[in-house]
Formats: C-alpha cells, sequence, structure tokens
C-alpha cells in the first residue's frame, strides 16, 4: 500500500492506491496460479468467438446506448443499482465499475481489448461484481469517482475504470488499460489480477483504507463549508475576480491559433462569452479591446480548422492538435449549442456575415442529423465508424476524412473559364489536401489516418482566386457545388454510431442555441424548432403531477422509451431548462415560458438549495452516493450554479422577486473562495458576478408581439450586444408579468404610441417611441 499525495481543486489530500505488482511469495503463488488459468483460458478463447445472441447480459435490459453496446460482452455486467450493490455485499467480492459513453473511443478500444475477450471476461466474472455505467446518464456516478481518479492519477478520462469496496468506496484505478502489460503502464489483465490477490489477503486493510481514502475525498471535493458560513451573509466578490480572471486568461491565451492551451485544444465557449462580455463593458479601454481581439481570433480560426465539419456541418469535440486542425472526430449536442449562441454573439457584435453563416451551419447540422421528429434532440454520434459497408473494422475518421485521389476524381469538371484546372485541384489546395495526406503522425497514435486528409481551409478566398484566376462570387459557386457533391458522397459511407439518447440538460442548452439565434436573425424557422424542443421535454421528461423534471428519454424505432424506474432530473437538468425558458421567452414574449420557468426555479429550490451555506447541490440526497458534491467548474458545459446564479438574476428582475435576488447574492458570495483562487475555471460565474455588480439591463416594451410598434421597438435589440439584456414585452393588463410585477403594471404607452423603457437597477428611463432613440440609449 502506498499513499500518494495529491492536490483536489483546493487541498492537498492524501489518497490510498495499490501497486499492480506482487511482493510477497504468497502474492506470487496466487499471481502464478491465476495468471496459468488466464493463459490456458486465452488460448482456448483464440478459437472462440463469442455468441453475443447467447452472451446478452443484464445491460440488454437497459435504455441507453452505451450499456446496450455492452450487452453482448461476456463479462457479466450489470447496471448501477441495488441488484450490483447487494451480490458484492453477500459475496464481498470488489466492484469493478466501468464509466464510459457511447462516442466515447477509448472507450470502444478497452471493450475491443478486454471487455470482449473471453478470458479476460472469465477473470472479471469470478473476482469481480462487475457494473457499467453510462456517464451521461448519471452524472453524478461519474463525477464522484473521477474526482478520485483525479486525486490518485492527478489524470481522468474516459472510460474510467475504478475498484469499489462492497460499500462503494474506492480504492484503486485508472482510465483506459490496455489487455497486456507495456512498457510504460500495467495491463487490464494484471491489474485485475493484483486487486483480487490484494482483496483476497488484506480486506480488512482495504477496507480501512477506503474508508481514509473517502473521507480526504469528501473533505478536500466538498464545498468551502467554513468560507460559505462566514460569506453567505457578506459581501459578495468584486472587481478583484474579474482582474485576475482576466489575467489568467492571457496567460492561457495560445496568440498564434486562438484558443486557451495547446493540444489538445477546446472551444470553450463560457470563456468566450465572458471575453465578449469584458468587452462590451469596456469596449474602448485596452482589456475590452483585447477580449475582443482573442475570442473573434478563436472563433475564427475554428471556423477555418478541421474541427468545424466543411462537408457536414457543426463542430467535433476538441482537436487534437493547437491548429484546430485533426479533431477528435466525436460531435456532442452540448458544443453545437453552445457555439451557436457565441457564435450569434460574435455576429451582434461585429455584424460580419461570415458568423452568422457559421451559426447556421451548426444548426443545420442539429436540424439534420440530431433531431428526433417530434422535437427533443440527439446526443451525439461518434468518432469511429466502419471503414466500408463489406468490413466490419472500426476506424477513427473514416467517415469524415479523403484520399486525395478520391477528391480528384470526384470532382473532375474543368472550372468554367479556366479548363486547364478542375474543381478537384480548387478544393485540395483551398482545404489542404495532399497525396500523401495531410495529418502529422503525432496526432495520429494508432495510424488509423495514414494518408488521408482533414478539410482545413489551408489558404484564404483571395490566395485560392488568385492561385486559379476567379472572382470571389464564383469561387463561392464551386466550392458550394463541390461541397454538395463531397456531402452525398459521404453519405455512401457507412455512418457513425448515433448516440440518440434525449437529455434534459442538453436540450436545454440547445433550446437557448436556437431561441438566441431566432432572436438575433429575427428568424421564425429556428423559433419554432425551439418550441418543439421544450414540448418534447413537457412530454416526455417533466412530470406535471409532482412538476419534477427527468434525466433523460430513450428511442428505439423512432418511439419514445423510458426506464421502468426513471432517473430523476438533475440540477444542471432544472438550471439549463430554467434558461432555455427565459431564452425562448425573450423571442416568443410567450408568457407561459416564464410561468413554466417560475415554476422550475421553486422546485429546483427545494430539490437543490443549500439552506445552511447556500449554493447548489448537483443532487438530491442519495444513500449510494458517497459524497454529495456542488458543481464548481465550467468545463465542456457550463456549471449549474453559475448558470443558476444567471437566472435568478434574471427572474428576480423579471419579476420582480427579492427572494431570487438575495439567492444570486448568497450563491456568488458563497463561491468567493473558488471565484478568487481560480476564477478561471468558472468563467460564467464570472459572467454573472460582473452582471450582479452592474446590474442587468432591462428592457421593458409596451403592446404584444403583433403590434407593429411593438415589433420595430423588439427589432432595434437585435443590432447590438448588450451582455445580460433582458427584454420584455407587457402583454395584457391581466397577464402573469403584470401581475407578478408591479413596476411593469404601470408601464404604459406614451400618447398612443408603444413605448419601451429602458431600466438599470431601480431607475428606469422616461417612455421612448422611437426606434432610434432606443438605440442610443443602448449605445447600440
Amino acid at each position: 500500500i502506498a499513499n500518494v499525495p495529491s492536490g483536489l481543486h483546493r487541498k492537498q489530500s492524501l489518497c490510498t492506491t495499490f501497486s499492480f505488482s506482487p511482493t510477497t511469495p504468497t502474492q506470487n503463488n496466487f499471481w502464478r496460479r491465476t495468471k496459468e488459468t488466464f493463459q490456458q483460458q486465452s488460448r482456448m478463447a483464440t478459437a472462440q468467438i463469442p455468441d453475443k445472441e447467447k452472451n446478452r447480459n443484464r445491460l440488454s435490459k437497459e435504455k441507453s446506448p452505451y450499456l446496450l453496446q455492452h450487452a453482448s460482452n461476456p463479462v457479466n455486467w450489470y447496471p448501477w443499482g441495488e441488484e450490483a450493490f447487494r451480490k458484492a455485499r453477500d459475496e464481498d467480492k470488489l466492484i469493478f465499475l466501468s464509466v464510459g459513453y457511447s462516442t466515447c473511443h477509448w472507450c470502444h478500444v478497452m471493450e475491443r481489448e478486454s471487455f470482449e475477450n473471453p478470458a479476460i471476461a472469465q477473470i472479471m466474472n469470478e473476482y469481480f461484481v462487475n457494473i457499467k455505467v453510462d456517464r451521461e446518464e448519471r452524472p453524478d456516478v461519474d463525477r464522484i469517482y473521477m474526482q478520485f481518479i483525479q486525486a490518485s492519477s492527478k489524470r481522468g478520462g474516459w472510460p474510467m475504470s475504478v475498484f469499489l469496496t462492497p460499500d462503494l468506496k474506492p480504492i484503486s484505478g485508472g482510465t483506459y488499460f490496455p489487455p497486456k502489460d507495456t512498457f510504460n503502464m500495467p495491463g487490464f489483465t494484471s491489474v485485475l489480477l493484483t486487486m483480487a490477490q490484494q482483496w483476497s489477503e488484506h480486506r480488512t486493510k482495504m477496507s480501512i483504507a477506503a474508508k481514509k481514502i473517502t473521507e480526504l475525498l469528501e473533505a478536500s471535493c466538498a464545498f468551502d463549508v467554513e468560507i460559505a458560513g462566514r460569506l453567505i451573509d457578506g459581501k459578495v466578490p468584486g472587481c478583484e475576480v474579474w482582474d485576475k480572471c482576466q489575467e489568467q486568461m492571457y496567460d492561457q491565451y495560445e496568440p498564434l491559433h486562438g484558443g486557451f492551451s495547446q493540444a489538445p485544444k477546446f472551444p470553450r465557449p463560457s470563456l468566450l462569452k465572458l471575453l465578449f462580455h469584458r468587452h462590451a463593458r469596456f469596449p474602448e479601454e485596452l482589456d475590452g479591446v483585447r477580449s475582443k481581439a482573442m475570442a473573434l481570433h478563436t472563433l475564427d480560426c475554428m471556423a477555418l480548422g478541421g474541427i468545424h465539419d466543411h462537408i457536414g456541418q457543426g463542430f467535433a469535440r476538441y482537436s487534437v492538435d493547437s491548429k484546430w486542425h485533426v479533431p477528435h472526430f466525436e460531435k456532442m449536442l452540448y458544443d453545437q449549442a453552445q457555439l451557436a449562441v457565441v457564435y450569434s454573439m460574435a455576429y451582434q457584435l461585429t455584424r460580419e456575415q461570415n458568423y452568422e453563416y457559421i451559426v447556421r451551419d451548426i444548426l443545420t447540422y442539429v436540424s439534420r442529423d440530431l433531431s428526433h421528429p417530434e422535437g427533443g434532440f440527439y446526443s451525439a454520434e461518434d468518432a469511429d465508424s466502419q471503414v466500408s459497408h463489406s468490413s466490419s473494422e472500426k476506424k477513427e475518421g473514416a467517415f469524415y476524412t479523403w484520399d486525395y485521389d478520391e477528391v480528384l476524381q470526384l470532382l473532375k469538371k474543368p472550372l468554367e473559364g479556366r479548363p486547364k484546372y478542375t474543381q478537384g485541384e480548387l478544393i485540395c489546395f483551398h482545404y489542404g489536401i495532399k497525396p500523401t495526406g495531410n495529418i502529422k503522425p503525432e496526432t495520429d497514435p494508432r495510424g488509423e489516418l495514414l494518408g488521408r486528409n482533414v478539410l482545413t481551409i489551408k489558404n484564404k478566398p483571395f490566395e485560392t482566386c488568385d492561385k486559379f484566376g476567379i472572382k470571389f462570387d464564383e469561387l463561392r459557386k464551386v466550392i458550394s457545388e463541390c461541397k454538395q457533391i463531397l456531402y452525398k458522397e459521404r453519405l455512401k459511407r457507412p455512418r457513425p454510431h448515433l448516440d440518440d439518447k434525449i437529455i434534459t440538460s442538453w436540450n436545454g442548452l440547445m433550446i437557448s442555441g436556437f431561441a438566441k439565434a431566432a432572436f438575433v436573425f429575427n428568424d421564425e424557422m429556428y423559433k419554432k424548432r425551439a418550441i418543439a424542443a421544450v414540448n418534447f421535454i413537457k412530454k416526455y421528461l417533466y412530470n406535471p403531477i409532482n412538476k419534477k423534471l427527468l434525466r433523460s428519454c430513450y428511442t428505439q424505432g423512432g418511439t419514445i422509451t423510458q426506464l421502468d424506474h426513471p432517473i430523476e432530473g438533475f440540477q444542471s437538468d432544472y438550471a439549463f431548462m430554467i434558461q432555455a425558458l427565459l431564452d425562448l421567452y425573450e423571442c416568443t414574449f410567450d408568457q407561459k415560458y416564464l410561468i413554466w420557468a417560475d415554476e422550475l426555479q421553486t422546485v429546483q429550490d427545494e430539490l437543490f438549495w443549500d439552506h445552511g451555506y447556500a449554493g447548489y447541490f448537483s443532487t438530491v440526497f442519495n444513500q449510494n452516493n458517497i459524497i454529495r458534491f456542488k458543481d464548481d467548474q465550467d468545463g465542456a458545459e457550463p456549471s449549474g450554479n453559475s448558470v443558476a446564479a444567471n437566472n435568478l438574476q434574471r427572474l428576480g428582475m423579471m419579476l420582480d422577486n427579492e427572494e431570487m435576488k438575495n439567492k444570486a447574492s448568497q450563491l456568488l458570495a458563497s463561491f468567493t473562495s473558488r471565484l478568487s483562487e481560480m476564477p478561471l475555471a468558472l468563467p460564467e460565474m464570472v459572467s454573472a458576478l460582473l452582471l450582479y455588480h452592474d446590474s442587468p439591463v432591462q428592457v421593458v416594451i409596451t403592446g404584444t408581439l403583433e403590434n407593429s410598434e411593438t415589433s420595430e421597438l423588439i427589432s432595434v435589440l437585435r443590432k447590438g450586444l448588450v451582455p445580460g439584456l433582458i427584454v420584455m414585452t407587457t402583454g395584457e393588463p391581466d397577464s402573469f408579468v403584470c401581475h407578478k410585477n408591479g413596476a411593469i403594471n404601470k408601464m404604459k404607452p406614451l400618447n398612443g404610441r408603444q413605448a419601451a423603457y429602458v431600466c438599470r437597477g431601480h431607475t428606469c428611463t422616461l417612455p421612448i417611441t422611437s426606434p432610434s432613440d432606443l438605440a442610443i440609449q443602448l449605445n447600440i
């Protein structure tokens, strides 16, 4: 047993892990006997092909696409639940917990190498109770044990592999393990045998160590209770937070290609939104100018790079290099959602058409490939796919990459007026397609992309025009025509796996993406798409009796299905849906969305609010969760607490609700330690903090959307970026808004003309009836 010091976010701690090699004669005997058995089983297994129908395990009764992918493994998998826990307790066995998701490349690799191997499966089944978890379905389970893995190994990722005692306490683990020992890491077989031997001979010692680990984990990862207790009624942090955050952004910014790291490089939309907020707040100051430049340069480089699917639209999860060139090819709904919002903000700020083009590109992809006919949004598309219809072999990027000769063959048509060149030659020049491939070996460690090309705009339009002697309009026409040809050809390939489960929180983010675009571009189709998604959530993922949300639902053959015991919504599901409803209200001005947002806010407070130290827990109390966390990091998705901090301020202003405003204050104060030490981890909350100190700008316009004067005043608000802008219409005199907000009830038209009232804090302007005067008032 070795004690390994490690930092857990804010505090230092010790976590216990177990060495994966035998150290005593007794251990060596155990190892040798089991190893010999394993080798014999391996020889027998080479002549066996597992009968997938015969080997159906308990996961075959699940709905999650990820769990169903493993339903034919020879491993005796259990879903997370009491049946597995009872078996571990009754038989006093270690639990092997494997966590991943259906579009995870390395999850597929470990399955092929280990979980489909009958010999390895026999070891797993003999010595362990094996549990599979879809991290997207159960983010609570994932969060607890990923915290342990990051603490004990200083790294994390998926697949996550954790060994638990029968009472669910972690004792050891890692991420991906190869099936056999390699020069730099133990093989999965060795790990299994070592853990089985350790448990057999040191059961009491391991149980004590696991208990200590859990105590240390809870102490290190739990919220800053002492600080929160002192600050809950105290001062909300101020300018020192965003000044430090700006310094940290400058330190991490990569000026050549944009973004905030070297390889791998992630989009980080929460950071980009904060940069726009900083610019809008200080447009003439150096910090404001730099913030705008950093955000726009990053968005421009992403749009040009291979992380952007130039043929089929949308964005991949991240780039494996620093140039945004070679993506990790999976496409996630939450990335499309947040990037649609950020590119819409870029358009509002600059009025440049290329940003509108990218927003429409993203929403085209989501509408076409990630949409259920009834309105919900699917979760993701895989990075891996079959190399051909005649082969079962799968490779990462097989669907998305191109061979040089293939492109020339498909695009043989000569350029109009320039017959010595073909369309294929132009496309290869413009997108950097090379005869030997354009992917460097260091970005393709498994050699799956040898000789292949990822399309990335290598040469600027004017360079391509100069090279081929054509005008810009002709270039645009040729590129559009060629993209259609390549898109149709790509559809002939085997498609990547679609994870068609529908997650409430991610749908909330995507509804916001469509609603924001609907408002900015005054697009009725986007508005209808957002409404359809909200109706879907209300129909399939909401219980009107107890007013609670569910986490997810599933599609099988187009039919919506649900688990026998549905997973109830987590705090992020509520926060993201409340945000979505507020965004949808601000593009439809239909008060039923405001009413539902208010109801969900009440339920969220009842289920998740910490009445002792403020802030929201991520989960309700659950005896099978050894720790109850509060989200304190804006990562691939924003923290539920960050989104809630914005929601409370928006709803508080809209409904003139002092309790909500006070909750926002308490939440921000309770995060003082995290915001002061590492604000870059919470850019969405830093933005909420800026709004808190500035007070959101609220524009209330009399009348309804059907009134032309009201509509003209609303149109002014599309012309510029005002962070945290709250837009409302008074509606009818007896409306929900007028009933809840006495001040709005007093706002009337002026001399028979519809009027706008601009409010900051507790002060509102006189009524404004001229659209140009409203634009001047808002400086847009």
